[in-house]
């Protein structure tokens, strides 16, 4: 019996308690017809990698691979996220490139292979997940497998030229050739992608959707907006009026206005500029004298922590923060509520649901979901505005938001002042613009086009 089988660098197993809804969604695509789940369990071992653990739950079977703190060193920490991450992300000048840390990504994406191609059986469909495991589909054909074999790309594709400026280029983008299919967020990510292909990567764009590569190999190219379980987030948030901590953020706010930020903490999030812009927000359009001044609450857990930049962008963040408030605070009333720790989901969808306006200003994102559960958490009644970057990818869908180029702070500082004035009924037309967007484009129909696209390749 055909089975869909997951691939992706870390897995999500039933008992743990903080999945997302790519994990849940995943999961749901894995019970259908029953599955696998293939990754790295995230320990480092003192011995070699590649020793595997088994885990049975339902019709789904996860399959954990160790990996040794060489490999996790070079692979994970060094070429995926001081290499492949910044460059994916348009940041350049962030790219920490060595031929050790290269070698030791594509030596874990042999591994990976070499350790899967057993599991898999006739008729079963691989879909393999984000920069991680690029090669992944190459390695696997290398190995014999002739199964159907997809590749979805989270994050954001880079202009080709930028593409180009990295080492190796065509011998990592020409993996994706190996694959049946590969997914990209949104049509402008593709269009990046036969620009490169056209420019530097020796092939031919055949229509929209299907490419060629230097080699006459024909493979299909096209966008899948990933969405989000929209009535689950809706009636998630519904249900925390009375939740405690949703209680308490509501007293302390004393009837002021919220403004809410949630982000991982990543230099791509663009926080230093967005505590810029709340900043300029402060000096050029809040009144000293009005009762409800507005509070920005921005949630960044810690992520990474053992790369400098992330280090550096924590130590700016303090900074930024306790500028701000040292300028402009009274004595009943700090600007900025700054925290790095986690929440759980049903809080955050709570968090959203009482705030007056989200600001998700990436400087590059491939979707960012935070502002579609935002939009989701809203009160149909009163509900508040979502001021989303023009990088994100969720921009090319919620066209009502107040979008803003985040490296404008006046022009972010506008929007922040547009969004506390905007009449009721205004925000009522954009929000019920935006939910229809986001009920049509659940992560169902992300997931289920994704994989009937597959199996018809």
């Amino acid at each position: 019996m055909s089975r869909l089988v997951v691939v992706s660098n870390r897995v999500s197993l039933p008992t743990e308690t903080r999945a997302g809804g790519l994990a849940v969604a995943l999961r749901a695509a894995l019970a259908e017809d029953g599955g696998l789940w293939f990754g790295w369990s995230g320990k480092r071992v003192r011995s070699g990698s590649g020793d595997l653990h088994h885990h049975k739950h339902g019709n789904i079977d996860y399959c954990l691979m160790d990996l040794s703190g060489e490999d996790v060193d070079a692979y994970y920490n060094g070429f995926s996220n001081r290499t492949l991450w910044p460059a994916l992300h348009f940041r350049l000048d962030l790219v920490d490139y060595t031929r050790a840390t290269r070698e030791g990504y594509h030596r874990v994406n042999r591994l990976f292979a070499e350790r899967l191609a057993p599991l898999l059986r006739d008729g079963d469909t691989v879909w393999v997940h984000d920069y991680h495991l690029v090669p992944l589909g190459r390695e696997l054909r290398a190995l014999g497998v002739g199964n159907r074999i997809g590749f979805f790309l989270h994050v954001p594709m880079p202009s080709s030229d930028l593409v180009g400026a990295l080492p190796g280029h065509q011998d990592l983008f020409g993996a994706l050739s190996s694959y049946d299919l590969v997914g990209f967020q949104t049509v402008r990510d593709v269009e990046r992608f036969h620009d490169y292909m056209r420019l530097h990567g020796g092939g031919r764009v055949l229509t929209p959707s299907r490419v060629v590569d230097a080699g006459g190999r024909a493979f299909r190219a096209t966008a899948f907006p990933i969405g989000i379980d929209t009535a689950g987030v809706a009636a998630q948030a519904a249900a925390t009026a009375g939740k405690p901590n949703i209680q308490r953020l509501r007293t302390s706010l004393a009837s002021r206005a919220l403004a809410i930020g949630v982000d991982r903490l990543d230099y791509s999030k663009g926080l230093r500029h967005r505590f810029a812009a709340f900043a300029r927000y402060l000096e050029q359009h809040a009144n000293p004298r009005r009762a409800d001044r507005l509070t920005l609450l921005q949630i960044a857990p810690a992520s990474r922590e053992a790369v400098p930049e992330y280090q550096d962008l924590r130590r700016d963040l303090e900074r930024l923060s306790g500028n701000i408030n040292g300028i402009h605070a009274e004595p009943d009333w700090t600007p900025v509520r700054y925290v790095n720790k986690n929440f759980a989901h049903d809080t955050l969808t709570g968090f959203y649901r009482l705030a007056d306006m989200a600001l998700v200003t990436p400087l590059r994102d491939g979707m960012n979901l935070v502002a579609k559960e935002y939009v989701a958490s809203q009160d149909e009644a009163n509900p508040g505005v979502l001021v989303l970057s023009r990088f994100a990818g969720a921009a090319s869908e919620l066209t009502d938001a107040l979008l803003v180029n985040p490296f404008d702070l006046d022009g972010v500082a506008d929007a922040i002042a547009s969004a506390l004035a905007m009449p009721v009924d205004e925000r009522r037309q954009r929000w019920r613009a935006s939910m229809d967007v986001l009920e049509r484009h659940d992560i169902t129909h992300w997931r289920r086009s994704f994989v009937e696209s597959l199996q018809a390749a």
